[in-house]
């Protein structure tokens, strides 16, 4: 087995055998049924909107020559254990009765997921599917990655826990290569288990730091759930009847699709919104606008000083949702003048996902006072951590802090293995130019499909909002979300859910994933959303 894994790992990409990309196929009709929804369907789309002379919407002859019936999975070498625990149908049952009816289940016939390895999940049947939402964008480097798998177990026959009142070689091991990949002053590590317990502790330290109460933080962002962190996180969903984070307010989210204000150059990515606008170059209203409400939640809403501020660089719950391109860095400024800490919640954004950086902020041109990480920095596993300066972290030094499993040797044995991971595949560059390629190929179903209102993101960290017609921009409604996402599932291709109104599918997979995957789920989503335009002919 050593030998296999050292063969495996001594060439990079080595989870993917460079392949050919295939051209979308040429389409056929297959069923008279979707020939006969097409011609009842003549020139009305999406629910009743006639085709405007000189759009891009597809006409009835376009539609029949690009679609495809079946797109063909890529292939790969692994075989899966065969299953040998509970039947389905007990494992169903367990579920409802022994587990919190509050955790939901995607799916109508939810999934019992036995596998996986790199991008891919078997399930009992020894189905294959390709995973575009990586455990909740938490499965960085692809599932069961060999280096860290073998690092982990190494570390299971030598020492698992001790606290870190003693020293242990992995946990200066790895806060020292943690921190290489930080810009100064971002220097001194706090290991935790979860986002919300990072964001928990940033929030606690911002305000013992400053000895200012008040954190500003964006509608719809999600910071955790906790009772503490609940109080940052606005999206409704989320919120329980009952007291939680007090001084936390929320500012308008400077949304440039959805919001009030937003162009056709806001945004700091390969795909810009359908909405426009007549700023010159190097001009945005839209920030400029919401700037000003910015001031006015700094004016009107919290104290004269201010604990701090609170921002995911692309809000991931909310469907990857970016700011106008100089936002951050003058909202930065704009805290910091009232006394207040700059908070980046890198829990979905940090370590390669954006591609074209390493952290999110790094994008905004920023430099935060308190980082947080989690999901991301041990593949799976669960550790988190927050990133502060000296002089922020000394203000904890006052009293005792304490966490007893935050920074235990296997954490951080795993968190090493997986920087070692994205350093050696090139996780880093493969997510900016899959992720591309990606962003792009959605783009072109915009211009296609008129229920797809908005297409955005960077690198692997992509969201595609579905709304009724482009010119309301009101949400595509769960009825007709949900066949299309089962849809995807059917085909082989598992998606996310996000958005306020849970209107956009939230594309985030392992960073390991390949052109070839991407091309494959592009046709699935295709097919899906044709498949979507017959159910609508047909009704």
């Amino acid at each position: 087995m050593g030998r296999k894994l050292s063969r495996r790992l001594s060439s990079p990409h080595w989870w993917a055998r460079p392949r050919p990309i295939p051209s979308l196929p040429t389409a056929k009709f297959t069923t008279p049924s979707m020939a006969r929804a097409l011609g009842r369907f003549g020139p009305l789309w999406a629910g009743g909107r006639r085709r405007h002379p000189g759009s891009d919407t597809l006409t009835q002859q376009e539609l029949k020559s690009s679609f495809s019936m079946q797109a063909k999975m890529p292939p790969c070498d692994f075989s899966p254990e065969e299953y040998e625990s509970y039947s389905y149908e007990r494992m169903l049952k367990i579920r409802k009765q022994n587990l919190s009816p509050s955790l939901n289940m995607y799916y109508k016939k939810p999934l019992l997921l036995h596998q996986g390895h790199m991008q891919w999940l078997f399930d009992y049947e020894g189905r294959r599917y390709l995973d575009l939402f990586a455990g909740i964008v938490t499965v960085n480097v692809g599932h069961c990655h060999p280096k860290v798998t073998a690092a982990a177990q190494k570390q299971l026959g030598r020492l698992w826990h001790t606290t870190n009142i003693y020293m242990h070689p992995s946990i200066q091991e790895y806060v020292e290569k943690l921190t290489a990949l930080l810009p100064d002053p971002l220097k001194v590590v706090y290991l935790t288990n979860s986002g919300s317990e990072a964001n928990d502790l940033a929030m606690f330290m911002a305000r013992v730091y400053t000895r200012n109460f008040d954190l500003i933080c964006f509608r719809g962002g999600y910071h955790g759930a906790s009772p503490y962190t609940l109080g940052l996180t606005s999206i409704g969903s989320y919120k329980h009847g009952v007291a939680n984070g007090f001084g936390c307010q929320t500012t308008m989210l400077p949304d440039v699709f959805r919001g009030i204000w937003g162009g056709s150059h806001c945004r700091d990515s390969l795909v810009q919104t359908i909405r426009k606008c007549s700023c010159s170059q190097g001009c945005c209203e839209a920030n400029d606008r919401y700037i000003e409400q910015f001031k006015d939640t700094l004016s009107t809403c919290v104290p004269k000083a201010i604990a701090g501020f609170i921002a995911e660089p692309i809000q991931g719950v909310n469907g990857a949702i970016q700011y106008p391109k100089r936002f951050l860095k003058e909202a930065f400024q704009l805290v910091r003048e009232r006394g207040g800490v700059c908070i980046a919640d890198e829990v979905q954004t940090g370590f390669g996902r954006t591609g074209s950086h390493f952290w999110g902020f790094q994008t905004h041109g920023v430099v935060p006072d308190i980082v947080t990480m989690a999901k991301g920095i041990g593949n799976g596993f669960p550790m988190a951590a927050v990133v502060t300066t000296p002089e922020i972290a000394n203000s904890l030094a006052q009293n005792l802090h304490f966490n007893t499993f935050g920074g235990n040797p296997m954490a951080c044995v795993v968190g090493s293995a997986v920087l070692d991971a994205i350093a050696e595949d090139s996780l880093q560059k493969n997510s900016e130019e899959v992720g591309a390629y990606m962003l792009l190929e959605f783009a072109k179903l915009r211009e296609k499909f008129e229920i797809i209102g908005d297409v955005r993101g960077r690198g692997l960290m992509i969201g595609i909002e579905m709304v009724k017609n482009k010119d309301s921009r009101q949400p595509l409604p769960d009825e007709e979300m949900s066949p299309i996402w089962e849809d995807c599932k059917d085909m082989g291709v598992l998606i996310g859910r996000g958005g306020i109104y849970n209107q956009t599918f939230r594309v985030k997979p392992p960073l390991c994933i390949t052109k070839q995957d991407a091309a494959f789920a592009v046709e699935v989503f295709h097919a899906a959303l044709m498949r979507h335009l017959e159910r609508t002919a047909a009704n």
